[in-house]
C-alpha cells in the first residue's frame, strides 16, 4: 500500500485534493489507520483517480464524475464519452480563435483610422457585364459572415463552369443584397459572379446567367490583403464619399484581380455606387 503522500506524487495530484475526494465519496482510501487516521491507498485504486481527473479536466462536475464511475461505466464507454466531450472543447477552441480573429480585425481597423490615405480613391464608370452566379445567404455584412459564404459560391460556380465547358472571360465579382427576412434580421443576399461572353447562354439550373447593369458613378479604392482584413479599405472609402459630398447608392461591388492562394496577396477593387448632393 502507499501512504496518502506517496500516492499523491504516483498520481500527480495534491494531497489535499485526496482528502477532498475521501470526504466527498468519490475516491476512498483503501484502508485507514483506526489510531493514527493515516490513508493508505492501493495501486490498483489510479485508475479510478485518472478517470476523476481525465473527466473533471474535460469539464464534468465532481457529482456527475462519481456518478459516471459510480454507476461502472465501461473503458469503450468512457473513451466515447471523452471523445465527444473533446470534440465539444475542440469546436469552443475554433470558435474562441475565430472571435479572437474578428477582434484582431476590428482592433487593426480601429489603429488605422486617420492613416489610410483617400488619394487612391477614383471615380468612374464601371461598364455593364454579363455574368453567370450563384447566390447565397449570410447572416450579416461583416466580413465574418461573408467569407464563408462567398468562398464555397466562388469554388462550386467554378466547377459548374468547367462541368459546363464555358470559361470565364474576367476576374470574379461579389455583390450584395439586402435579404428579405422575416425575423427582422440583417441577412444579406450573396452573389458570387464570373464575366462571361455575351454569346453564353442558360444551361438549366447549374448557374444563373445575369446582365449586370453599368454603374454610372462609382467610386472605387484598391485593397491589398485578405477580404477579412477589409474594413480599413472599406471604412477609408466611406470617409472619402462622406468628405467629398457624395451619398452613397448601394452595396459596393467587390472585383477581385488577383487572388492567390495566400490570401494576404489578394487584389480586390472596392466599387462602390454613388450619387452627389
Amino acid at each position: 500500500m502507499f501512504s496518502i503522500g506517496d500516492f499523491a506524487r504516483h498520481g500527480r495530484v495534491s494531497v489535499r485534493m485526496l482528502r477532498h475526494y475521501d470526504a466527498i465519496g468519490l475516491l476512498r482510501p483503501a484502508r485507514v489507520d483506526p489510531v493514527s487516521g493515516y490513508r493508505f491507498y492501493e495501486a490498483g485504486q489510479l485508475a479510478r483517480l485518472n478517470r476523476v481527473i481525465a473527466l473533471k479536466e474535460l469539464g464534468f462536475t465532481l457529482q456527475q464524475v462519481q456518478v459516471i464511475l459510480d454507476e461502472q461505466v465501461s473503458t469503450e464507454q468512457l473513451r466515447g464519452m471523452l471523445r465527444l466531450r473533446r470534440a465539444g472543447l475542440e469546436a469552443a477552441v475554433a470558435a474562441a480563435a475565430v472571435r479572437l480573429a474578428q477582434v484582431e480585425a476590428r482592433l487593426r481597423t480601429i489603429e488605422s483610422e486617420g492613416h489610410m490615405s483617400t488619394d487612391d480613391v477614383v471615380v468612374k464608370r464601371i461598364p455593364a457585364v454579363r455574368v453567370a452566379e450563384l447566390t447565397g445567404v449570410a447572416a450579416g455584412y461583416a466580413p465574418e459572415q461573408i467569407s464563408p459564404v462567398v468562398g464555397p459560391l466562388f469554388a462550386e460556380l467554378c466547377r459548374r463552369l468547367a462541368e459546363a465547358g464555358v470559361n470565364p472571360v474576367g476576374p470574379g465579382i461579389a455583390y450584395y443584397e439586402s435579404a428579405p427576412d422575416a425575423d427582422g434580421g440583417d441577412a444579406i443576399l450573396v452573389h458570387a459572379a464570373l464575366p462571361v461572353a455575351t454569346a453564353v447562354t442558360a444551361t438549366g439550373d447549374s448557374f444563373a446567367l445575369v446582365d449586370l447593369p453599368a454603374i454610372d458613378s462609382a467610386a472605387t479604392v484598391v485593397h491589398r490583403g485578405a477580404m477579412d482584413d477589409v474594413m480599413p479599405t472599406v471604412q477609408t472609402l466611406a470617409r472619402w464619399i462622406d468628405a467629398n459630398g457624395h451619398r452613397s447608392a448601394g452595396f459596393a461591388r467587390e472585383l477581385y484581380l488577383e487572388v492567390p492562394e495566400d490570401r494576404a496577396g489578394w487584389v480586390t477593387e472596392l466599387q462602390e455606387p454613388i450619387t452627389t448632393g
